[in-house]
């Protein structure tokens, strides 16, 4: 059966947000090939895609070549969080590097636009706040966060001088911290971990005072924000910040989950790992003006729905 849209390639399809993207575009009549080594991405998050006739998967590591025939490409394959891509951050770089170079030279041949899922670990911890696209970042190039950090920020680089010199159709997103159904529950992020804890009644552990920020931006929103920039009629390369401007404090998150969840588990505190940000918010003027976008899901309301998800899957 043969859909009325595009077909559209999602690297890393089989991830959190790469998961959402496949079925929203599989919504609107796309048909979607699904790209995955399946190192952090999980089969369960696509299950009920796979009978969908407009629906493909391949197990492929974009670190090699790939060859097929599309009209859009969303990269998003990397590792995201700070357990996955320090496993092994030799393959991080490779991924974000190898892999950008591979799919910017697929999107040259097929003459396709290109999304890469930038984020917002390009800032580092950042001297000005909120941040704006236009701020270049304060990373340390040779700390345990590096490889994804400069990986990504490379990557950046890559989809800009592929713009320039070959006049490719280049989208970049710098995604900012991104929580919902599908995370997984080991994945040691914040909104998943404290959710985990109060859930199975165990200590909630807290890396340094808890003072420090984040801006947290419910799936669905980042998803519609990915379509409408790489739909964009402006044909703007970005970057653009996408994420929740709202900005709450990690202790602040702690006492909302417990509360959410009814669950007696405490508070305990640990060292804050190296070179972790002390606070993050983007600004999201230029989503707002080029996409007229911004998010609509209330922290309250996104935290129901995940913690709703993990219930189920515990």
């Amino acid at each position: 059966m043969a859909g009325s849209g595009k077909r559209v390639l999602v690297t890393g399809g089989a991830g959190f947000i790469g998961s959402h993207l496949c079925r929203r575009l599989l919504d609107r009549g796309d048909e979607v090939l699904c790209v995955d080594n399946f190192y952090t991405g999980r089969r369960e998050n696509i299950r009920d895609l796979v009978p969908h006739p407009l629906f493909e998967v391949l197990r492929h590591d974009i670190t090699f070549p790939l060859y097929v025939e599309v009209d859009q490409i969303y990269n998003l394959a990397c590792p995201a969080s700070p357990k996955h891509y320090q496993f092994d951050p030799v393959q991080t770089t490779k991924t974000s590097v190898h892999g950008a170079i591979n799919m910017l030279g697929l999107a040259k041949r097929l003459r396709a636009p290109i999304l890469q899922a930038s984020t917002s670990e390009v800032y580092g911890d950042p001297e000005v706040h909120p941040q704006p696209e236009s701020y270049w970042g304060r990373v340390n190039p040779v700390g345990p966060r590096s490889c994804y950090d400069e990986g990504k920020r490379c990557a950046e680089t890559l989809f800009f001088d592929y713009h320039r010199q070959h006049g490719l159709a280049v989208r970049v997103a710098r995604i900012f911290n991104t929580y919902g159904p599908g995370m997984q529950p080991d994945d040691g992020r914040v909104v998943s971990n404290f959710i985990v804890q109060a859930l199975r009644g165990e200590d909630i552990t807290i890396f340094g005072d808890g003072m420090q920020t984040r801006s947290f931006c419910f799936v669905d929103d980042m998803v519609d924000a990915l379509m409408r920039l790489m739909d964009n009629r402006e044909n703007s390369p970005g970057p653009v910040n996408l994420g929740n401007p709202q900005e709450c404090s990690i202790g602040d998150i702690a006492a909302l989950v417990l509360k959410l969840t009814a669950s007696r588990s405490q508070l305990v505190f640990r060292p804050l790992p190296a070179d972790d940000p002390r606070q993050r918010r983007p600004d999201i003027s230029e989503a707002r003006r080029l996409l007229g976008w911004e998010p609509s899901t209330a922290l309250e309301d996104g935290l129901q729905r995940t913690i709703a998800y993990f219930g189920s899957t515990l």
